[in-house]
């Protein structure tokens, strides 16, 4: 359980070698060693992750996770469990996929829109479920600013992650009488492998940073951040530009 100064003795992270997930898990962890279930696929990158946190002195556990499979989810989100309570779970996983390639393909627009927001409402269903059981618990979800409003950009990516987003901030609501609470987290440019060889946006950001303010939001129960925080005001403006003038703009 997270105990009074907001600190959780076990972490799930869906998406276990997302690179914010695991720099979540570090800045928890530089208290005191947790126990931490990583959710992912098997591959060399899942064994580095478990013995990066090792090293630190968590006690780690891998399930295997396949997001394009949303009959599994239930399955997988039991197994994670079995070992006791789950204090905080991540919702990190996702596709950016190339925008280009997205709206003129039907595989690869299909595959963004399974991947980053059916699996998370089949993840966030039974996370909502068990944590519910267990009367206690935080979900964290990593959304992203281009789900504040489609770009020519990114519309697809950005398609999904505004439904995911919305999902989420409902679940708050709805699991908030059984003492679950949700945090949605909005990262803009965030500098990952997901992301290498882009040219970086404004206010582009680490993932040891976003880390912090994920650690500052669970502690102090907020349901909605921005990362880096002057997103926000950015985003704000943005939705209120009307689309003759939006349209121009080099977004």
């Amino acid at each position: 359980m997270i105990d009074a100064v907001g600190n959780p003795q076990s972490v799930l992270v869906m998406g276990g070698t997302s690179e914010i997930g695991l720099a979540v898990v570090e800045a928890f962890a530089s208290d005191r060693p947790l126990r931490v279930v990583l959710a992912a696929r098997k591959s060399d990158r899942l064994d580095a992750a478990r013995a990066r946190l090792e090293a630190l002195g968590c006690a780690v556990e891998t399930v295997e996770f396949d997001a394009t499979a949303p009959e599994t989810h239930t399955e997988v989100v039991r197994t994670a469990f079995a070992g006791g309570d789950i204090d905080v779970a991540l919702v990190a996983f996702g596709l950016l996929g190339d925008n280009e390639v997205a709206w003129t393909d039907v595989d690869a627009a299909v595959e963004l829109a399974q991947v980053n927001y059916t699996a998370a409402v089949s993840v966030g269903v039974a996370l909502g479920k068990r944590m519910t059981e267990q009367g206690h618990g935080a979900i964290v979800a990593l959304s992203s600013v281009a789900g504040e409003r489609a770009r020519r950009s990114n519309f697809v990516y950005g398609s999904t992650k505004a439904g995911m987003d919305a999902f989420y901030s409902g679940l708050t609501e709805a699991l908030r009488p059984a003492g679950v609470h949700v945090t949605v987290v909005r990262p803009g440019f965030v500098h990952t492998r997901m992301t290498e060889g882009m040219s970086p946006a404004p206010l582009s950001t680490t993932p040891e940073a976003v880390a912090a303010i994920v650690v500052d939001a669970v502690r102090n129960r907020r349901e909605l951040v921005w990362a880096p925080g002057p997103l926000r005001f950015v985003m704000s403006a943005l939705r209120h530009v009307p689309r003759p003038l939006f349209r121009r703009l080099p977004v």
